[in-house]
């Protein structure tokens, strides 16, 4: 009989974390939970509703919004990914942008936004069988996760990672402001004091800097594998 276990993905920026997630959801049939999509959704809606002006968060305003917030994740049959609902809208292709990896941060180290998605995503693995990568899940969401990995690689190696992935949509996005961008949002995360980016001490320290794609998601199916024989004898 199989084993239905929850596995929780911490680490820095652009460090492969929601892809190796994703690999694990298709390859083990497992329910998907993209918390740094939900952080960026709010950070959008917080943008567009004129909460975040000049990167300025006007709390009072935030917190006459927040019950206002609902975040869900839908299967697209044609395109075969998750994407993001924010309010019954598909913002999966604004959540991405420059803008929001700006103030994303700042946003997620209000309490209210923490306890409030929080919240929903332990409701969400209550039933087990969920990988979800983020900051926090192995320390904060999923204490008792069977797996955990903290994921991390050389600054630079993520800083390109991310160049090559929204250049794509933003020619004018150069390489040394995300670079920057990266530098910043590892010290909000690593600092912040509600809830910093923190290695769990039982978590497995995963550094796919110098690893093929095939090398990294063939480490990661033994892992898996054996971690799930192991729980079933």
């Amino acid at each position: 009989m199989d084993k239905k276990i929850n596995i929780a993905i911490d680490g820095h920026s652009s460090c492969g974390k929601s892809s190796i997630a994703k690999f694990i959801s298709r390859r083990f049939e497992m329910i998907y939970v993209d918390s740094g999509a939900m952080y960026r959704a709010l950070t959008y809606y917080c943008i567009t509703n004129k909460i975040i002006i000049n990167n300025k968060i006007n709390l009072s305003l935030l917190n006459e919004h927040i019950d206002r917030i609902d975040i869900i994740f839908n299967y697209n049959k044609i395109t075969k990914k998750i994407e993001t609902f924010l309010n019954g809208k598909n913002i999966e292709s604004f959540i991405r942008s420059f803008e929001v990896s700006k103030n994303v941060s700042k946003v997620s180290q209000i309490k209210q936004v923490r306890e409030k998605l929080i919240d929903i995503q332990k409701d969400i693995i209550k039933k087990k069988n969920v990988v979800m990568d983020g900051r926090d899940i192995g320390t904060k969401v999923m204490p008792n996760a069977e797996i955990k990995l903290f994921v991390t690689a050389d600054l630079k190696v993520r800083a390109k990672r991310r160049f090559d992935e929204v250049n794509e949509n933003d020619h004018d996005l150069t390489y040394e402001k995300i670079f920057d961008n990266l530098v910043e949002r590892d010290f909000d995360d690593e600092n912040r004091k509600l809830n910093p980016l923190i290695r769990a001490s039982d978590s497995i320290l995963f550094d796919n800097t110098s690893i093929s794609e095939e090398e990294q998601y063939n480490y990661i199916t033994d892992l898996i594998k054996t971690k799930k024989n192991i729980l079933c004898k």
